[in-house]
C-alpha cells in the first residue's frame, strides 16, 4: 500500500474514532450536568421542589447549549441516540449524514457515555451509585415525553431546513431548559439520558421501570417531530441534523 493510501485509509479512521468519542464525552457531560446539578439542587434548597427544578434546568439548559458549541463541530452534537436516529432517517433521503453503520456507533458511544456521566456525578458528589426509587411512567408523564421529543426534534431539523443551524446549539438548550417546566416528566427527551438517570437516587432518577415506557415515548416522539418538521419545512436543507462544519461528513 501506498503512503498516500495508508494516510487516507488512516484518515477514514480516524473520523469515527472522533466522531465516537465526541459523543461519549458530550453525553456524558451532558448527564454528569443533570444529575450532578439535581443533587446540587437537593443539597442546596431542601424542601423546596420548585427552586430544586429551576437550578436544575438552568444549569442543564446552559451545560447542554455549551457542549453542542464545543462538541458539535467534531460529531454533529447529537448527544441523544432519538436525534441520531432522525438523522439517519434523513440521511436514506439525501438529506441528513449519519450512515446505518455511524447510526450503531453513535448509539453505543451515547448510551455508555451517559452511563459513565452518571457514575462520575455520583464519585463528584461522594453519593453512591443506586437505582432510583422515583416512578415516573404515569400516562401524563409518558405522553408529555412524546411532546417534549417531538418538540426538540422539530427545533433541531427545523433549524437545519430553514438554513439556521448556527442556532441550534441556544435553541436546543433554551428549550430543554423551557421543557422542564412545561411538562409533567421534566422532560427527558432522550434515551441514553434517560438510562443514565435510573443509576442516581436523587432528585434527577428515574425508577427502572419507568425507563422503557419513557425511551418508547421518545422514539415515538422523535417520529412526530420528523414528521412535523418534514412538513413545516419541505425545502431540502442544505445542512444536516448538526452544527455547521467540514468535519462532520456521513459515517461510510
Amino acid at each position: 500500500m501506498t503512503p498516500g493510501k495508508d494516510l487516507a485509509a488512516e484518515a477514514r479512521w480516524r473520523r469515527p474514532a472522533r466522531q465516537a468519542a465526541a459523543e461519549f464525552i458530550g453525553t456524558g457531560l451532558l448527564v454528569t450536568v443533570v444529575i450532578g446539578s439535581g443533587i446540587a439542587a437537593q443539597r442546596l434548597s431542601p424542601g423546596d421542589a420548585g427552586l430544586q427544578l429551576l437550578e436544575n434546568s438552568m444549569a442543564t439548559g446552559l451545560g447542554l447549549a455549551v457542549i453542542i458549541l464545543v462538541l458539535g463541530p467534531v460529531s454533529g452534537g447529537h448527544f441523544n441516540p432519538a436525534v441520531s436516529v432522525v438523522d439517519a432517517l434523513l440521511a436514506r433521503g439525501g438529506d441528513g449524514r449519519l450512515s446505518v453503520k455511524g447510526l450503531w456507533l453513535y448509539v453505543v458511544a451515547q448510551m455508555s457515555g451517559g452511563v459513565a456521566g452518571a457514575l462520575l456525578a455520583s464519585v463528584m458528589f461522594d453519593a453512591p451509585p443506586a437505582f432510583s426509587e422515583t416512578e415516573r411512567a404515569s400516562l401524563g408523564a409518558v405522553i408529555a415525553e412524546v411532546v417534549a421529543t417531538a418538540g426538540l426534534v422539530l427545533v433541531i431539523v427545523g433549524l437545519a431546513r430553514a438554513r439556521r443551524p448556527a442556532l441550534t446549539a441556544a435553541a436546543v438548550g433554551a428549550y430543554i431548559a423551557a421543557a422542564y417546566w412545561f411538562t409533567s416528566s421534566t422532560s427527558f427527551a432522550n434515551p441514553a439520558v434517560t438510562v443514565a438517570r435510573m443509576f442516581t437516587d436523587s432528585f434527577a432518577g428515574i425508577a427502572p421501570a419507568s425507563v422503557l415506557p419513557f425511551v418508547l415515548a421518545q422514539l415515538g416522539g422523535a417520529a412526530v417531530g420528523l414528521a412535523l418538521a418534514l412538513f413545516l419545512f419541505p425545502t431540502a436543507a442544505s445542512t444536516a441534523v448538526t452544527v455547521p462544519t467540514s468535519d462532520s461528513q456521513e459515517l461510510a
